[in-house]
This record gives C-alpha cells, sequence and structure tokens, in this order.
C-alpha cells in the first residue's frame, strides 16, 4: 500500500505572505520600544545584521530544498545528510521551539482579549483560541494558507501605516507637545548613534534575535507548495526587501520622530506614534493588530509542529500513528497531537507570577533553540557541498558566498551566544537548555530499536524511509545515500 503525501495545495500568495508573516514577530510591535532603550538608534544596526545573517540561512535552506522535491522540511534533510540522530534532534527540538511560542501566544492573546473584555474568565479567550485554529487547520491546507494570509496582510498594513505617517510627519517637521521638531537628526543628537555604549548595543541582540523566530518557516511551508522551484525562492530572495521594509523602516520613521530617550520601554511605540498622528483609537488598533499578530504566530505554531511530527512519523522516528493523514491530506492525529499542549498555556494563565517568570525563561529557551535549528540547516549545507557537489553545480538557486557565508554565519552565531551570556535571564537559559539535548539523547538511545521497526513496518507498508529522501543518482545499491554513510 503506497502511504498517502502531503497535498501541494498551497499557492505563491500564500506563500509569500507566510514568509512575510513568519519575518514580522510580535516583538516588533511590543518588544521595539524596550530594544530601543537599550540600544538607541544603533537597534537600527542591530535588525540590519541579524537580518543579513539569516537571509544566508535562508538561501541555504532553499537550495537544500531545492536540491531534493521530496524534502518537506530542514529534518529531512539533516537527517539523510547528516544521519537519523539529525532528523531526531532537529525535528523533536523545532516541535518544543513552536511549543513553547504557541502556549506564549495563547497566554498573550488572553491578556490583549482582557484589554476589552476586562471581566472575561481567562481561560476563554484561551479554548476559543485553540479551538478556532484547531477547527480552521484541520480540514485542508489551504485554511491555513488563508488564515495567514490575511493575518500577515493586517500585520503589513498596520506596519506600512505606521512608515508614510511617519514620513509624513517627517517631511512635514511635526512638533510634538513638548516642542520636539521631528528629524533625521534624531538619530545622532542625542548621545550619538551608540547612546548606551557597546554593551546596550549587544543587549539589543539578546532581545532582537526573538522577533526573527519562524523566518525558516516558509521551509516547512514548501512541501505543501503547488510550485516550490519557483514560489520558494521568490519568498525567500524577498526577505532583505522586507526587512528594510517592515524592521528597519518602522524602526527609522519611530527614532526620527521621537528622540529615542523619550520613548516609554514599557509601551508600544506604534501606539505613541498613532496617538501623536492625531489617531484617538491607537491603543485599540495596536491591540487588534498585536492580538492577530500573536494569533499568527500560534497558527503557525499549529501548522508547522503538526508537520514536523508528521514528518518524523513517516521517517519511523515518532509513533506511526502520527503519520496518519485525512482524506484531504491533512496530517490530522498531528494536528491534534501538538494542539494538546498549546493547552499547557491555560495552565500556566493561572499560575502565578512566579510561573510566569519561569516561562519568560521558557521562552529565551525557545529563541536559544533556535539557534540550533538555524545551525543545523548550515551544517546540513556544508555536507550538502562535500558529498553531493554535482548538485550544487546544477543548483539555480546556490547561497551566495557558499561556504565563506556559512563561516560568516556561524562566528555571528557564536556572538549571539556570548551576547546572551552576559544578561542574568539569557545566561540562565543557555545554563538549562543543554538539558533538553540530553533528554533528547536518552530518548533516542532507547528509541533506537522501535525506530528501527518502525522503519520496517513502514517500508512493509512500500513507504520507502531513509533513502526516499536522497537524489536517484546520489543512492547505492544497499540504500546508502554516500559510501561514508
Amino acid at each position: 500500500m503506497k502511504q498517502q503525501t502531503l497535498s501541494r495545495n498551497l499557492q505563491n500568495r500564500h506563500l509569500q505572505l507566510i514568509a512575510i508573516g513568519g519575518a514580522i514577530g510580535t516583538g516588533l510591535f511590543m518588544g521595539s520600544g524596550k530594544t530601543i532603550h537599550l540600544a538607541g538608534p544603533s537597534i537600527l544596526l542591530v535588525y540590519a545584521i541579524i537580518g543579513a545573517m539569516l537571509f544566508f540561512v535562508m538561501r541555504a535552506l532553499g537550495e537544500l530544498l531545492l536540491s531534493n522535491l521530496d524534502y518537506r522540511s530542514f529534518a529531512d534533510f539533516s537527517g539523510d545528510l547528516l544521519g537519523p540522530w539529525a532528523s531526531f534532534f532537529t525535528g523533536w527540538t523545532y516541535w518544543l521551539c513552536w511549543i513553547v511560542t504557541g502556549i506564549a501566544d495563547v497566554v498573550a492573546i488572553t491578556g490583549y482579549a482582557q484589554f476589552w473584555f476586562p471581566d472575561i474568565p481567562l481561560w476563554v479567550p484561551a479554548i476559543l483560541l485553540i479551538a478556532l485554529l484547531l477547527a480552521l487547520n484541520l480540514p485542508t491546507v489551504r485554511n491555513f494558507g488563508e488564515l495567514e494570509f490575511w493575518f500577515a496582510l493586517i500585520k503589513i498594513i498596520a506596519i506600512s501605516a505606521l512608515v508614510i505617517v511617519g514620513i509624513i510627519m517627517l517631511v512635514t517637521h511635526y512638533r510634538s507637545p513638548d516642542g520636539t521638531v521631528a528629524s533625521v537628526s534624531h538619530l545622532w543628537d542625542a548621545g550619538g548613534f551608540f547612546p548606551t555604549g557597546f554593551t546596550g548595543f549587544v543587549a539589543g541582540f539578546q532581545i532582537a534575535v526573538f522577533a526573527f523566530v519562524g523566518i525558516e518557516l516558509v521551509g516547512t511551508a514548501a512541501a505543501e507548495t503547488e510550485n516550490p522551484e519557483r514560489t520558494l525562492p521568490r519568498a525567500i530572495d524577498s526577505i532583505p526587501w522586507r526587512i528594510i521594509l517592515f524592521y528597519l523602516g518602522s524602526l527609522f520613521v519611530i527614532l526620527t520622530v521621537s528622540p529615542w530617550n523619550t520613548i516609554d520601554p514599557a509601551q508600544s511605540p506604534f501606539v505613541n506614534m498613532f496617538t501623536m498622528a492625531g489617531l484617538g483609537i491607537a491603543a485599540h488598533v495596536v491591540n487588534f493588530v498585536v492580538l492577530t499578530s500573536a494569533a499568527s504566530s500560534a497558527n503557525s505554531g499549529i501548522y508547522s509542529t503538526s508537520r514536523m511530527v508528521y514528518g518524523l512519523a513517516t521517517q519511523g522516528e515518532a509513533p506511526y500513528w502520527l503519520s496518519a493523514l485525512s482524506r484531504r491530506q491533512v496530517p490530522q492525529n498531528a494536528l491534534f497531537f501538538s494542539v494538546t499542549f498549546l493547552l499547557a498555556g491555560i495552565v500556566l494563565l493561572y499560575a502565578g507570577d512566579s510561573v510566569m517568570n519561569a516561562f519568560t525563561l521558557v521562552t529565551t529557551i525557545s529563541s536559544v533553540l533556535f539557534l540550533f535549528i538555524w545551525s543545523m540547516i548550515l551544517i546540513s549545507y556544508l555536507v550538502y557541498r562535500h558529498r553531493r557537489p554535482e548538485l550544487h553545480e546544477r543548483s539555480h538557486f546556490r547561497l551566495p558566498g557558499g561556504r565563506v557565508s556559512v563561516v560568516v554565519v556561524f562566528v555571528f552565531f557564536a556572538f549571539l551566544i556570548w551576547a546572551l551570556a552576559q544578561a542574568e535571564d539569557t545566561r540562565a537559559a543557555l545554563i538549562i537548555t543543554p538539558i533538553w539535548f540530553v533528554l533528547l539523547g536518552i530518548i533516542y538511545a532507547f528509541m533506537r530499536p522501535s525506530i528501527r521497526r518502525n522503519a520496517r513496518e513502514l517500508a512493509a507498508e512500500g513507504v520507502d524511509i531513509t533513502p526516499h529522501t536522497a537524489p536517484a543518482d546520489a543512492r547505492l545499491d544497499d540504500g546508502r545515500t554516500h559510501p561514508d554513510d
């Protein structure tokens, strides 16, 4: 019996907006005030550097996925190129990343809902959100694409409106109630471009890197697009201008309309900008945008975790029943499995401040785990270049700079780890994170026999396991993909 595969029902417009939505995190709306407070105008450089480095990661991801259209995610090619352990560690770590982020979104959305309905019980908006996302994701993958399309569109409109309003205020020399005139000179006239020194500049990286979490989601969605060879390169190559417009553009107008040291770190600068522009309902507008942004993140989390678990199950690295597809080729069991863990967010709502502080720590751990995911993509790329140079030569979507770019990004990641070690809360995350990998290692050691057994069961049903992820011309008669395997 031939196993069903994921349907390719996502269109180009879906993938483009998924890519945009993945590059615009909730942190841009709510956390930018704090990053500006820490780094001053140099926050522009912080976002530009992170964006440039992750663009190289995405180009490596794109070249690998297009080298073999049987790859459904980076867990597939990491397992094919590095071994089964890599697929297991990458897949389950990515699952944990999005589960933690999804729980954070459930908690955040509950807080945003209480802005309008202060008397509503905490569990009601959380349950409604989870039920809504499950109901919309279960029928077809196109539903996910449509939902994410509109969520991303709302974020695009909000940021574009901010940029346009800010440019108008800058050109017309807007004068704030305290007498400050909008001017580009605000980028350097309040202590210089690095007013908080090198320490403040480094502190900006600690928070800003989390805003880019989800940028790799486009790689997971590529397995369900109608024409990945056309849509994936377009989505990835649009990342630079998206970062310039949405991150640098919005922060530029915020910093030029008001001096950086007048921006309240506890308040969204988006609210302040729209309020100064005369929009009296600015708080409501931004609350709506942030609520949909968090819902978008939760939606992406449900989608990506279900596909990752499905991929692990079809590789024999998760229980076989999680590989079941519905009649419309949606991994329904994996979807229910991941949604169950989001319910933990409801528990956190009633747990009190101490647990919420711990939860903040766990969210920071998520960003550290994403560094592991991005690193695995780059390591897989290096092995791919070594083992399959002929595929690289035939590729029409190569990583610019090749191995040199990978080295540069790894140096940057080392800097990020050092930066995260400088603050107490992020330092604690670095100490705790290895526990996850030790736990995974123990589980993998115990699961290896069952992984092999699951693989045999899948093979008996006509499902090709290890070799299916390798190009036909790279396979050997014994099923290995390279003499070194």
